[in-house]
């Protein structure tokens, strides 16, 4: 058999093993909607299987597709995992409901009266009543956190008194019935939530049936304590493009997150784009669940991430011109303009570049000034923005009342050090050193386990297919990159304990996961160059690129789809 014969026979079983895929992802797909029937009780309460069947193997057939279509047709890696980050990215703006990633309402509220045109901060200034609804359809925290406990009427015992003891419920098996019509809840666990003390226990559908419904709200909406407006100039155009093509508050609120995630895109693909080993760790991390939950909302995160993202790569800069200079500090000054002062830690990048390949203008001094200035002048004119232009609010108190004292904190970290050297030691300790939190979606609310599980696996593999197969890296350099990552980290929990933390408290309060991913970052290119010395990968760099493509892609889109079950499908509807 020549050549060209065994050629075709390759496109030929190519492309039945295409078709092949293809049905067997629909036929899983259709196993898991009859699972979601069988476990969480589906045809009970009363909906019909067949358009959800419909909808998520029509969502898995594109999906598929389109990663059939990219790895045909696209072979730059860059623009692969573009395609691939916008994609997973998609499917977090929708499986999340409105409101549910930390401060979502505030940020939300502060686009949409950027979109308006309106660039100051008036406390009496009120929102439209659509968005008002919004707001208060989805009050935000349907997550464990948040969990009620009590007795409420079923249909048949609303006008029946309420009566002890309580038993099993035969037609609901995880509920408990005094047999008149009155029933026990619990909201552990559950994506419910109680409004008031004695109110009702809604979940996620209940809040778009509130919002669907047209009723007009008792009060309207007024602007929230943010006085911010640089973080929100990707969401604000997205909103205003909405508003002019007619959506309502909902479809606007969605254009919002996609504006972020096109930016966080963007951003990730010019990352990538700048580098020339090392892909595979900074892919998986780019596409991890976290990274992505973050990137498809309001959240400022997303931006500072993918500003992180894009810094980490002058790690490995070996060669520094005029433009590196200006893409670094670019960079530099969107996250410490947004996140100061602990941000600052980045100017470390310039230690690690070559003294012998640096051929742009302005020396790594002259630079680390320039950002530095730059960053501080920024930051000062954002502090002197929010004050300036800000009405009728009156007497701001502190956000977590005189517990929380920044001056007193500090005094106490500077004078207490090995007590505060046990305080991160504890912290971390408590919380798996946060590895087994990126599953941890919300602030601290909703643990999926399965992520938590798989996140640190995903991480591992990526850094595994990053070790060169050249030659092995300078240790020294992976030595420098595992100190920085401490710092940072030692940074980023001190600055959660000065600012959120009661003085003298024994562990930090409000740290999440997400705020060590660029830690998780560097340590994982750091540990790629020290296995350079003992490992040595027969894989291909560009096969490994596509592996960590794969992983990393499929994973978010499991990921999508447990949060679409813990919110749409699970025991939100089953009390």
């Amino acid at each position: 058999m020549d050549w060209i014969t065994r050629l075709k026979t390759n496109k030929k079983n190519g492309a039945a093993a295409k078709v092949a895929g293809f049905f067997a992802i629909e036929a899983l797909v259709v196993l898991l909607v009859y699972d979601w029937r069988v476990f969480y009780y589906l045809d009970a309460r009363g909906g019909s299987a067949l358009p959800l069947t419909g909808a998520v193997c029509a969502i898995a057939g594109m999906l598929y597709l389109l990663a059939i279509g990219v790895f045909t047709w696209c072979k730059d890696l860059a623009r692969r995992a573009a395609v691939c980050i916008f994609a997973c990215g998609l499917l977090f703006c929708f499986v999340n409901p409105p409101m549910q990633t930390p401060d979502e309402t505030s940020h939300f509220l502060r686009s949409w009266r950027m979109s308006e045109g309106c660039f100051v901060f008036d406390a009496q200034n009120t929102y439209p009543e659509d968005v008002s609804r919004l707001v208060q359809a989805f009050p935000g925290a349907w997550t464990t956190a948040h969990t009620s406990q009590g007795i409420h009427p079923n249909e048949q015992g609303k006008d029946t008194p309420k009566t002890e003891p309580l038993q099993p419920n035969e037609q609901k098996p995880d509920a408990w019935s005094t047999g008149e019509g009155w029933s026990a809840y619990s909201t552990k666990d559950y994506a419910l939530k109680q409004f008031g003390e004695n109110g009702p226990v809604m979940g996620v559908r209940d809040g778009f049936q509130r919002y669907f419904s047209g009723e007009p709200v008792a009060e309207l909406t007024k602007e929230p304590l943010n006085f911010a407006i640089f973080p929100y100039l990707a969401t604000a155009p997205g909103i205003a493009l909405a508003r002019l093509l007619g959506f309502g508050a909902l479809g606007c609120f969605y254009a919002g997150r996609i504006a972020n995630l096109i930016v966080y895109t963007l951003l990730c693909y010019a990352a990538l784009k700048r580098l020339k080993r090392m892909q595979p760790v900074f892919l998986v991390v780019m596409l991890l669940p976290m990274s992505l939950y973050m990137a498809a909302s309001y959240n400022y995160d997303a931006i500072v991430l993918a500003c992180y993202y894009l810094a980490a790569t002058f790690f490995l800069q070996r060669e520094w011109n005029n433009r590196d200079v200006a893409v670094f500090c670019t960079a530099f000054l969107v996250m410490n303009t947004i996140k100061p002062w602990l941000n600052l830690l980045w100017l470390a990048v310039l230690l690690f570049a070559p003294k012998k390949e640096w051929k742009a203008k302005l020396r790594p001094w002259q630079v680390a000034a320039l950002c530095l200035i730059g960053a501080v002048i920024a930051s000062r004119i954002v502090d002197w923005y929010g004050a300036a232009f800000r009405y009728n609010y009156g007497t701001i108190g502190r956000q977590l009342g005189d517990t929380v004292d920044q001056m007193g904190q500090l005094k106490f970290v500077l004078s207490n050090p090995l007590r505060y050297l046990a305080v991160m030691v504890g912290t971390l300790y408590e919380n798996n050193f946060y590895l087994g939190q990126l599953g941890v979606f919300g602030a601290l609310d909703l643990p999926i386990p399965v992520v938590n599980l798989l996140s640190p696996m995903v991480l591992l593999l990526g850094t595994v297919l990053s070790v060169p197969k050249d030659k092995p890296c300078c240790a020294v350099r992976a030595t420098g990159l595992t100190a920085w990552g401490l710092v940072y980290l030692a940074g980023a929990l001190t600055a959660m304990y000065i600012t959120w933390t009661p003085v003298g408290m024994v562990r930090v309060i409000g740290f999440q996961a997400r705020y060590l991913l660029p830690t998780f970052l560097v340590w994982g290119v750091a540990l790629a160059k020290g296995l350079s010395h003992c490992l040595m990968l027969r894989t291909e760099p560009k096969h490994a690129e596509t592996v960590s493509l794969c992983v990393g892609g499929g994973f978010a889109a499991l990921s999508a789809m447990l949060l679409f079950q813990h919110f749409f499908i699970g025991p939100v509807f089953t009390i």
